[in-house]
């Protein structure tokens, strides 16, 4: 066991369960727990959103497929920040106008139907497990290497801690807790990406000079093609980074902890600085553990790559750089289980229990009781699932849930803002045959199918690409529409007042 890695991860947990005790004092009421009683600052929100998307799969999961893979391993960097554009321009102000807690809000903003809020919580929840699979498992690659505690254990730890923040500290703790991984992240990063340019003297043609030969790849290791040699699989995958962002609900809940669309967009436009520069210097992660960890080492430790951050800080900083990054990467991802078991409970017990099983006559306290117990169904949910997933890459796990997003909320979203005759049966429609056509995808790919056993199950897949991206996507959106043009419901006037309401935030027209 690593002793220092040991009292920096029981530093950050003493942390954060204080942040937690403080936060439980201020989360007495449903929009306390929900969205910290939308009382954060442009730049806290900021900060927070950051440290929600920076995942295990950003940090751990990029550094080891670049590191791996090369050029084809910085897709994920490039597709992550364009991905907020689609955020900050189509989304992020009506999205704040409109909603109240949750996603499904925004969309019953313009259909007041239970059917469609079923549907979108439904989403909100398959998206979040999905999501929290990848965290959980860069968590128990991380701390079965640090601290030689087993897989399962390792799972079980963070799910408990992930848990309790939730239940106790509501969205003031999780949101907190996000802040401060975001600096530690940012710092950490900033510092091995500056030792290990040293190493390449300062100089960016020197260091692509050198990782020509640094690899087994060779010349290879910088062109595209290493690992996605179908040209199709990487337009698949790329879709889903790009428009995924703008469907995470776990991202879209972060824009009603402001007071207005206003102070939203100022917090995306501070998130999207900070994580331009942290993808930027991805690429020194990378290039670092391929050049002086090594590919043996690195599969060596975890065959997907997830430990080349951890392993880098170590050989080019020694065992208190090693640990120091390590707790980091735990930090990192607390921070965002936490906000993913958040974003699931919110959708129970605000969008199942409170408006369709109580039908809007939930009492505060209900809600609350109800909202903790969802909290503990989620974390369970995903430990189980985690279990399954040990062997993939945590950013390759993170593309598939941002292809379900994309596929299932993101068309609903558009068109819920911008398309005067879409209707009731087109929003349902849509968001069911997306959200099962990217799962059904899934489970029909070569994820969980390979004939030598290096998935979950042994066989041929029957769907042939990774993502399924480029053919769910289009899905979702023609069921859209075609649920709308086969349905004879209109109600255009309630469209107008939406119009209003998105880009005015005021509530009602004249």
């Amino acid at each position: 066991m690593n002793t220092t890695a040991f009292l920096l991860f029981l530093l950050i947990v003493v942390v954060t369960l204080v942040i937690t005790y403080f936060a439980s004092k201020k989360t007495k009421t449903t929009s306390e727990f929900y969205t910290a009683g939308s009382g954060l600052t442009g730049w806290q929100n900021g900060l927070a959103i950051a440290g929600d998307y920076m995942s295990a799969a950003s940090f751990l999961g990029i550094a080891g497929s670049i590191a791996l893979v090369g050029f084809d391993g910085y897709f994920y960097s490039i597709g992550f920040l364009v991905a907020y554009l689609v955020v900050l321009y189509l989304v992020a102000e009506p999205l704040r106008n409109l909603g109240k807690y949750t996603m499904a809000d925004m969309i019953a903003a313009r259909f007041d139907n239970k059917k469609i809020r079923g549907v979108a919580a439904l989403n909100s929840i398959a998206i979040s497990i999905f999501y929290m699979i990848a965290q959980l498992v860069g968590a128990g690659a991380l701390i079965k290497l640090l601290l030689g505690i087993d897989y399962f254990t390792s799972v079980l730890i963070v799910g408990v801690l992930m848990t309790v923040y939730v239940v106790f500290g509501g969205m003031t703790a999780t949101s907190w807790v996000q802040i401060v991984k975001a600096v530690l992240l940012m710092g950490g990063t900033l510092i091995i990406s500056v030792m290990v340019f040293a190493k390449f003297g300062f100089s960016l043609s020197d260091m692509f000079e050198q990782m020509k030969t640094a690899t087994p790849l060779g010349d290879a290791y910088l062109n595209p093609g290493n690992k996605y040699k179908d040209g199709i699989d990487t337009i698949s995958l790329n879709l889903a980074l790009v428009l995924g962002t703008a469907g995470l609900p776990h991202i879209l809940i972060r824009f009603f902890t402001v007071k207005d669309a206003v102070t939203a967009r100022k917090s995306v436009v501070y998130a999207t600085w900070i994580i331009g520069i942290f993808y930027v210097m991805t690429v020194f992660l990378g290039f670092g553990a391929a050049a002086f960890v090594g590919f043996d080492k690195i599969t060596g430790a975890d065959k997907a790559g997830n430990m080349a951050a951890p392993l880098l800080a170590q050989a080019i900083g020694g065992d208190f750089l090693f640990a120091f990054i390590s707790a980091v990467a735990f930090a990192t991802i607390l921070a965002v289980v936490a906000g993913l078991v958040l974003t699931g409970a919110s959708a129970f017990s605000h969008d199942f229990y409170s408006h369709i099983i109580r039908k809007g006559k939930a009492t505060e306290r209900e809600q609350m009781v109800v909202a903790k117990w969802a909290s503990v169904g989620v974390s369970v949910i995903s430990i189980l699932l985690a279990l399954f997933a040990q062997k993939m890459n945590v950013a390759f796990l993170v593309s598939l849930a941002f292809a379900v997003a994309a596929s299932a909320n993101l068309p609903v979203i558009i068109f819920t803002i911008f398309w005067k005759r879409f209707n009731t049966a087109g929003a349902v429609t849509g968001m069911l045959v997306g959200l099962f056509s990217a799962l059904l995808l899934v489970v029909l790919s070569p994820n969980v199918w390979s004939p030598k056993g290096a998935a979950i199950l042994v066989g041929d897949p029957i769907f042939p690409l990774a993502n399924p991206g480029i053919i769910s996507i289009p899905l979702g959106f023609l069921a859209a529409y075609l649920g709308t043009f086969l349905s004879r419901e209109k109600d255009e006037r309630k469209y107008q007042e939406i119009r209003v309401t998105a880009n005015t935030g005021i509530k009602e027209m004249a």
